[in-house]
């Protein structure tokens, strides 16, 4: 017993208390940053229209990984992708869009995981661009499926007038013809 107090123990010890302080000090990146967030607001609505090329060059560029948490950041997403997390922070370093180069070194000397408020924060920035971007694409969409929808609703209403006609002609015919001869055939049905 004595052997493991004075000797295991504090090892286990050590090892726990440098995660500890680990997470301390990306507790205090993250107050700092938190702290910062309203000027860090205002310095991208400032640059928003020379960033928005920009950033959306490199969201272009990034793995589908990416991608995805810039959408729709999670927690188990951002540990298991963390080093994409930190060349895409580091390519947004380039570009000095606002709050990443603080959020980049926390994240390089701390680890993502451990500094994820920033870092979605910096995402939730970026996804600013990225919805709309992908609202331009997905806009002139809907605009031919309207258009696909009335020309399938006008060939729906030739077809109905012209099944009536020949249901007219069939009844004409059938009033002028005697019933033994042969029967006509119902036009196909769409």
């Amino acid at each position: 017993m004595g052997y493991w107090k004075s000797k295991v123990l504090p090892k286990i010890k050590k090892v726990f208390e440098k995660d500890s302080a680990k997470k301390a000090a990306a507790a205090e990146a993250t107050k700092t940053f938190d702290e910062s967030k309203e000027e860090i607001s205002k310095e991208f609505e400032e640059k928003k229209t020379e960033l928005e090329p920009k950033v959306i060059e490199i969201y272009e560029a990034s793995s589908a990984e990416i991608k995805t948490l810039v959408k729709d950041p999670k927690e188990a997403g951002l540990k298991k992708q963390s080093t994409s997390v930190q060349k895409f922070l580091d390519e947004l370093v380039k570009i000095e869009f606002p709050g990443s180069k603080p959020v980049s070194e926390a994240s390089s000397k701390y680890g993502p995981a451990y500094v994820s408020g920033p870092i979605f924060f910096v995402f939730e920035k970026v996804s600013t661009f990225i919805a709309v971007e992908e609202k331009a694409v997905e806009a002139p969409a809907p605009e031919t499926k309207t258009e696909e929808a009335s020309t399938s609703t006008e060939k729906e209403i030739v077809v109905e007038e012209e099944k009536k006609e020949e249901a007219v002609v069939a009844e004409a015919s059938e009033k002028t013809e005697p019933p033994a001869k042969v029967e006509e055939a119902e036009p196909p049905k769409p």
